[in-house]
């Protein structure tokens, strides 16, 4: 897969266990190194095009999970073509300076309530699901801009405006609308989401139902906010 950007094209790597092409001489901790802190066993700084800026918000324990499970796949041969990165970000001490502006290891964006449901929902939304990643918009430098987290924004590989999912766009959605979208793709104006977020579906569909219920109640809980010009 090649992942376009303002920033150069990025390419995601073999993730599966084998010992040459992939990930199958990583620790756990290697993989908590990555997800948490954004850096490679080599001690290398992760492009962002590697969502670690909301994957640092990951538990330990979920961590040790996906590990285990990762060790289970198919040991796959072969490796993704390099990263073509734009000049600026060809060295990658430059990712340590935007580290340094923009990425805060270990601390989540979400904003917890105290009720169960809502608080699940927020560790999914903002760091499993990571969906402000591709439904916010973003600054100069790729980060995204926190007083319209969510407000929708221009699609990371410029294929379109992904839309505003706070309330400003989504009041008239019911919880229950939001869940049900995430578990067949149906919007409650009998539509269908598409581009890369019928992909995402493919994968929500297949949550127990109590964690797309704790998703449509955080998401239901956003503030309205204003979508940004396209």
């Amino acid at each position: 897969m090649a992942l376009g950007s303002p920033f150069g094209t990025f390419r995601p790597p073999n993730i599966s266990p084998d010992p040459v092409d992939g990930i199958g001489r990583w620790t756990a901790v290697d993989l908590a190194n990555a997800l948490v802190g954004g850096v490679s066993p080599e001690h290398e700084h992760y492009y962002p095009a590697f969502p670690y800026t909301s994957f640092t918000g990951m538990t330990a324990d979920d961590i040790r999970d996906l590990y285990a499970y990762l060790m289970t796949l198919p040991k796959i041969s072969g490796r993704a073509p390099p990263h073509h990165p734009s000049i600026l970000f060809r060295i990658r001490r430059f990712v340590g300076f935007w580290k340094l502006l923009f990425f805060r290891e270990g601390q989540s964006e979400a904003r917890l309530s105290g009720d169960p449901i809502h608080d699940r929902g927020a560790y999914l939304v903002e760091s499993l699901s990571h969906c402000a990643e591709c439904h916010s918009s973003r600054n100069v430098f790729g980060a995204i801009k926190p007083d319209i987290r969510f407000a929708g924004g221009v699609d990371p590989q410029g294929t379109g405006f992904v839309p505003n999912i706070t309330q400003q766009n989504l009041g008239k959605w019911s919880e229950r609308d939001i869940a049900t979208m995430l578990k067949t793709g149906d919007t409650p104006d009998h539509g269908r989401v598409g581009s890369s977020m019928a992909d995402v579906v493919t994968n929500t569909a297949v949550l127990p139902d109590s964690d797309r219920d704790a998703i449509a109640r955080y998401i239901k809980a956003l503030p309205a906010v204003q979508t940004p010009h396209p």
